[in-house]
Formats: structure tokens, sequence, C-alpha cells
């Protein structure tokens, strides 16, 4: 199941076309993608056994690049980030690979919609395909073999990162460094887990104006999305709505020689295998 926050609404998102979820459900879910996201286990069985018929014929594939959809999750209490969760990314940065998840924050006032425009503050502003998780269910402790019990779906997403304040200082200022306004887009729609059955083999891309530098997939991760979940379980609380954004594969700009930052007027496009694509132009 698709779920997409279009203009304002909770949307179930079919190949035959749209189903607004609070009218159809006569009001039994919310209109509010983030309340929608906390029941999504319910929402998904009323969509199995109702099987609304859509109310607009409008197909996935027209939704790319529709200022309409908004982020999957509008408040997220909780936005966590992984740092050099690849192999190949560690390898182009000249790092060693983790013996834990790095884990830092990107500030809820960063978050944006899968096609909204981006505005670049320096010249040194880079761009990070992600695998974004979206959590369903309050937990602690979760083992790994459990962890993925507690995720409601998966989202594309961009860590946009501005690298001269990321490093700034004695020590790195990753979290504002990664939290300039609109430098956390998601979507363009959330993928229930149902179908997304294994979320460490989806394919992962990212080019700019149309060319391609990051192509790989997120088998490459380090710590894999139940590891990642469980690490974090075990200190502190997830709930409803929480993001993790797991990390970026090889060919970010900085990784590039000379370096490949941003400027005004770039097209970002950013799509990970059965999740779809978000389109965010820098301004």
């Amino acid at each position: 199941m698709r779920l997409a926050n279009l203009a304002g609404r909770s949307t179930i998102v079919t190949d035959e076309g749209l189903i607004d979820v609070a009218t159809s459900s006569n009001g039994a879910f919310s209109a509010s993608v983030d309340k929608c996201v906390g029941q999504i286990d319910k929402l998904r069985v009323w969509f199995s056994a109702a099987q609304p018929n859509p109310s607009d014929s409008t197909p996935p594939d027209a939704l790319y690049g529709d200022p309409r959809l908004g982020p999957v999750v509008t408040v997220p209490q909780q936005i966590f980030a992984v740092g050099l969760n690849y192999r190949h990314h560690a390898e182009e940065m000249g790092l060693d690979l983790p013996t834990q998840p790095m884990i830092f924050t990107k500030f809820v006032s960063s978050l944006c919609g899968p096609n909204d425009e981006v505005p670049i503050p320096s010249a040194t502003t880079d761009f990070e395909a992600e695998l974004v998780v979206v959590l369903g269910t309050k937990a602690r402790n979760l083992a790994v073999d459990d962890a993925l019990s507690a995720v409601a779906g998966y989202c594309v997403g961009q860590d946009f990162s501005e690298r001269t304040l990321q490093m700034r200082g004695p020590s790195a200022q990753f979290s504002l460094g990664k939290s300039f306004r609109n430098f956390s887009p998601i979507g363009p729609w959330l993928t229930t887990t149902d179908d997304v059955a294994f979320p460490n083999s989806l394919a992962i891309t990212c080019s700019v104006s149309g060319t391609e530098y990051q192509n790989s997939t997120t088998s490459d991760m380090v710590f894999s999305v139940a590891e990642v979940v469980s690490y974090l379980s075990s200190i502190v609380e997830l709930r409803p709505g929480d993001l993790i954004f797991t990390g970026s594969p090889h060919g970010v700009g900085q990784g590039h020689t000379p370096p490949v930052f941003l400027k005004p007027g770039d097209r970002v496009v950013t799509e990970i295998e059965r999740l779809g694509r978000i389109e965010n132009v820098t301004v």
C-alpha cells in the first residue's frame, strides 16, 4: 500500500487512481497522514477488506513533480540519520568503516515535500540519496530479528548537506549542516512494509541536472535497516512517525575530484526501487 500526503490529505495511491482515506472510510480514518501512519496496520486491513474505488484516476507516475505532494510525515517527534553507512561511500571519503552506527539528527524544521524547491545557502551544498524508514509504533529494546515490526514503511529521501558548516569548528556540526530550510525532502509516498519485504536489496540512484552521480543498492549498507532500528531502540524510545535517514551510497558531490556541489537551478532527482522518486530544484 502507498500512502501519500496529497494537498494536506491522507491519500492511498493505487495503479488505478487515488483514494481519499477519510472520505472513503466514512471518517473511520483521519485526513491527517500523521494519524494514519500511527494506525498503519489497521489502515492496511481496512483497505484490503473494503477495496474502495478510486475517486480520481490519476496514475502514480503523474504525481512525480506534483507540488501538491507533502512530506509523508509532517510532524515527526524525532529525525535520526546514519553517517558512513555505505561501504563504498566510506571508501570514497577515505574513512574506516564504523564499528557501530554513527547517529546524528536532522532538525524537524528542515522537513519538506518530495517536490519542493531547496534554497542553496552556499557554494558547498551537497546531495545524498537516502532510504528513509518511517516508524509506526512506540518501541524500545527491539532485537534485530523483531526490529522491522516497528516499521510502518519506507520512502525516498535526500540528505542535503552544507559541507562548510558541517565540518566547521573543533568538532563537526552534522546536525546543523544538514538542517537548513528544505534540506530533508521525503516522499513521494510511504510504501508499507508488506510491499517491501527486503529493504536491504533496493536499487538507489541520484542524478543532478540529468547527470547520474549515485548508483548503488541498499545491500551496500554497513548496518542493515533492522540493525539500525534495533540499535536506536536500545537507547531511545522510538515513536510513531519518527524518521530514520539510513545513510547515503557513494557518489556524493564531495567524493568527486574536483567536488561537484549544487548551484541554483539544478534538478536533483532521487529514486529508489519500488518506492518511487522525488524531484527537487535548487534555488
